[in-house]
């Protein structure tokens, strides 16, 4: 490939990629559901601060509205706006994370209610991937992050393992990061309460 095709397939991919973006902050932005890609497995999205936006992926994946779901953010310092008071030992351990690390935290606030545990905690993870990371940044609201699987059916590891019926059940499917193949990781997740108790629940 010559040096101006290559400048001319990077400026077509950067188009793609700011066109996704767009696209998927309008659906969030209406209070729609999205499918998109993160730092782990491509996960059902939405504005983690609007109820009917979280029951409509509560239907989707055919799950009880008891059972908690996670969060996205773009940064360290958004985690403290959407929980009370986070203790020290939460920042050591997102220092030190060399995957991506959900964290579980009491007091959750400014997120919507049917999102949080039923002990008032949330799910919560700073995300450096690219693209979940731009699209959280740009919304500047914490971004509901799922697996794209109804409910006690296995997740998909990549977009090509996305059942037909998440596709169809959603508002937009990105199309950033479909052609991947590698199989994606869960994250880690670990609980922390104020009292300072540290409790692994995946590794």
């Amino acid at each position: 490939m010559t040096k101006k095709n290559l400048h001319t397939a990077e400026a077509a991919q950067r188009r793609a990629w700011a066109d996704d973006l767009r696209e998927a902050l309008r659906v969030l932005n209406e209070g729609g559901v999205i499918l998109y890609p993160t730092d782990t497995i491509w996960g059902l999205g939405c504005d983690a601060c609007n109820p009917e936006a979280v029951r409509r992926i509560y239907e989707i994946k055919q799950r009880a509205d008891n059972k908690a779901l996670i969060v996205l953010v773009d940064s360290e310092p958004k985690v403290e706006f959407y929980v009370r008071d986070v203790p020290e030992v939460a920042w050591d351990l997102l220092e030190v994370a060399d995957r991506p690390l959900t964290l579980v935290l009491d007091g959750a606030r400014n997120l919507a209610p049917n999102l949080l545990g039923e002990d008032g905690s949330i799910g919560i993870r700073v995300t450096r991937e690219p693209f979940s990371r731009d699209l959280c940044m740009r919304f500047k609201r914490a971004i509901v992050s799922t697996s794209a699987n109804v409910s006690g059916e296995p997740a998909p590891r990549c977009f090509a393992e996305i059942p037909e019926e998440i596709l169809r059940a959603v508002d937009y499917v990105c199309t950033s990061r479909r052609d991947e193949k590698q199989s994606a990781q869960a994250s880690s997740v670990i609980k922390l309460t104020q009292g300072g108790e540290v409790t692994i629940l995946r590794k």
